[in-house]
């Protein structure tokens, strides 16, 4: 048997088994629900190139971004080795020469063929001596058989390349300076020229054996990222970040009902562990890790896709994993293949609240809402007897056209550590001579969080009962205080055909300052930390405005380590502060307010969202420092 026929057997047996277990994978796939991600080509495509091409999100973790960026770009280049090697074994004369195989195609190979070396080295360092905690958990075993076959691959083909050249004119070896000094070695050890075309045999067939062997092992390995994670990047949501996807319609009994994109979402992570690193549940000990939440659901769906729908939440995924994360969004935000975590768990909590399976104190908190309006359980009529200490009266917007309409939100109407910021804010207001108006009872609870724990057919009660009253009121614009709110009224509402002006009360009091409406009298001399909320910043991008108002106040901001995009959650979200929180090891509001004790020199920690109010309060009093670090509102800052 010629080599070439053989090599045509072993070419296509490897690639049928390629195919064969790449098709089993996508089979359910094309089974799945529907999801649209087709639209907008044009920003799809410059996403992709950003996220690939420039390694944006990957370079965030410098050296893992560094080492993955070596072994991309030598990849792409040495695929030439590749195409080059099967070119000429499986069709006789073929060359890459008239592209410049034999010069400056030759000599990228040499080069990138040492940066692929020195990269896998470097990833074995990282994974067996740096050791990040964020490969707990992470198949260790996959990635070492990987780096042993790229070994194998890259040092076969300089081998190859070598044996090749050692029995040619020395000038051949000039753009292949590696394999040209492995060559010369070879030549002056007195290797007959029989023994050479032997070894070059030898070293041809591990090379192509090697590349096949890679090929079949990727479909069961997470490297199947290399053919999934471009795709999967491409076919992102470009919906608004706070938007959650449209909820099948209700029934009894209702199963998890994952799409086509779900799946692919699963089959394209890399196990990095990012999303663990920055995950509020998984670093207060909760029972909750994005990645494992993703390679659970993987393996289920790989081992037993005909039942795969209807078994995940609950037996494969625990109902304790799922009411522990926060939709804090910092695990999609990091994902380099951007895998979608968060509507995954809200689509597995629908089916746990139509099973009836919430936790009790959560069950509470929603009974309150769909009975009173308000997660606390009080009379609509208390809503607004805030105003009542106040020397100047709230306009009522359900009577009166004002500018502003404040939608006011539960926490900052209600709770009474929270209050006294509230009035400040309306004071504020006063003060600067805007025409502002409340709804008073008629305002509910936005629903922001409502939906994230499951309970679609409460969201959508309290979102068409808030639309109706809106629509009765005459004004230009909405302001809230509370990013959740913030987020319901300027993002989910568009569902619903709203489309309102939503500002952040941050917006609002700073545009108040430059119009010289709002004067401010500086404080000299004090530090403060700023801690963004989740749903202001990594939500809907207000990330500038409350620095501006601190400035303006007059004092020094310090930034913590984790700020911005980058910020830590308190904890509150996703309906977590309606939960209990007594089985975390450490509360992710008491972490943060360690990281900003670290910070040297700071009094004041600075919050502009009514739940981090209360929650970091707890977590100062809970410390027992107090008397180190003051918890405050934005508005606070402005009323001093």
């Amino acid at each position: 048997m010629s080599s070439t026929l053989a090599l045509w057997l072993v070419f296509l047996f490897s690639v049928s088994i390629f195919a064969t277990r790449m098709g089993r994978l996508m089979t359910p796939m094309f089974l799945a629900h529907r999801a649209e991600r087709f639209d907008n080509p044009g920003a799809r495509l410059l996403g992709l190139l950003k996220a690939v091409g420039l390694h944006s999100r990957l370079l965030s973790f410098r050296f893992a971004g560094v080492v993955h960026a070596m072994i991309f770009v030598s990849f792409l280049v040495l695929t030439t080795a590749i195409v080059q090697a099967f070119g000429e074994g499986l069709f006789p004369g073929f060359t890459l020469a008239p592209l410049g195989g034999d010069t400056w195609i030759a000599l990228a190979q040499d080069i990138f063929a040492v940066v692929m070396l020195a990269a896998i080295g470097l990833a074995f360092w990282q994974r067996h001596v740096i050791r990040p905690p964020r490969f707990v958990n992470s198949n260790g075993r996959d990635a070492n058989t990987i780096y042993t076959l790229i070994l194998v691959i890259v040092l076969s083909m300089l081998l190859e390349s070598a044996t090749e050249l050692a029995g040619k004119r020395p000038d051949a070896s000039l753009w292949r300076p590696l394999s040209g000094g492995v060559a010369a070695l070879l030549s002056g050890a007195g290797i007959s020229a029989a023994a050479q075309d032997h070894l070059h045999s030898l070293m041809y067939w591990i090379h192509a054996c090697a590349i096949l062997a890679f090929l079949i092992y990727i479909p069961g390995s997470k490297h199947r990222h290399m053919f999934l994670a471009a795709p999967n990047i491409y076919l992102r949501s470009l919906r608004p970040p706070g938007q959650l996807p449209p909820s099948p319609p209700a029934e009894a009994d209702r199963r998890p009902e994952f799409s086509w994109k779900d799946m692919l979402d699963l089959y394209s992570c890399t196990e990095c562990g990012r999303c663990q690193s920055v995950c509020p549940a998984y670093a207060s000990g909760l029972p909750l890790s994005p990645k494992t939440l993703i390679t659970d659901l993987r393996d289920e769906l790989i081992s037993k896709p005909e039942t795969f729908q209807h078994t995940v939440a609950g037996s494969v995924i625990s109902d304790d994993t799922l009411w522990a994360c926060t939709t804090c969004r910092a695990c999609m935000d990091v994902c380099p293949v951007h895998i979608e975590h968060v509507p995954k768990v809200v689509e597995m909590r629908r089916s746990l609240v139509s099973d009836g399976r919430v936790e009790p104190v959560l069950q509470n908190s929603l009974s309150n809402i769909q009975r009173t309006g308000n997660s606390f359980g009080l009379a609509p009529k208390m809503r607004a007897r805030w105003t009542k200490d106040l020397p100047f009266k709230v306009k009522d917007a359900r009577k009166e056209p004002v500018d502003l309409l404040w939608f006011v939100g539960d926490f900052a109407s209600y709770d009474a550590r929270v209050q006294e910021d509230t009035r400040r804010v309306a004071s504020l207001l006063h003060r600067a001579g805007v025409n502002f108006g409340i709804l008073y009872e008629s305002e509910q609870n936005s629903g922001n969080d409502v939906r994230r724990t499951g309970e679609e057919g409460l969201f959508e009660l309290l979102a068409q009962q808030n639309l109706d009253v809106l629509g009765q009121c005459s004004f230009n614009r909405i302001m809230t205080t509370d990013p959740h709110t913030l987020n319901a009224l300027a993002q989910e509402y568009q569902v619903f055909g709203a489309n309102y002006n939503v500002q952040h009360y941050s917006e609002v009091l700073l545009e108040l300052v430059r119009d010289g409406k709002l004067l401010l009298s500086a404080r000299a001399g004090e530090t403060a930390t700023y801690h963004d909320p989740c749903y202001l910043g990594r939500y809907n991008g207000g990330f500038d405005a409350p620095r501006a108002l601190i400035s303006a106040a007059g004092y020094e901001l310090i930034e913590m380590g984790r700020c911005r995009e980058n910020s830590f959650c308190c904890g509150a979200g996703g309906g977590r502060i309606w939960m209990d929180d007594s089985k975390a090891v450490e509360r992710p509001s008491e972490n943060r307010i360690k990281e900003a004790l670290a910070l040297e020199g700071i009094q004041r920690f600075i919050v502009a969202c009514p739940k981090d109010k209360v929650m970091y309060t707890a977590a100062v009093e809970s410390l027992g420092v107090k008397d180190k670090l003051k918890v405050s509102d934005l508005a606070e800052l402005l009323s001093d």
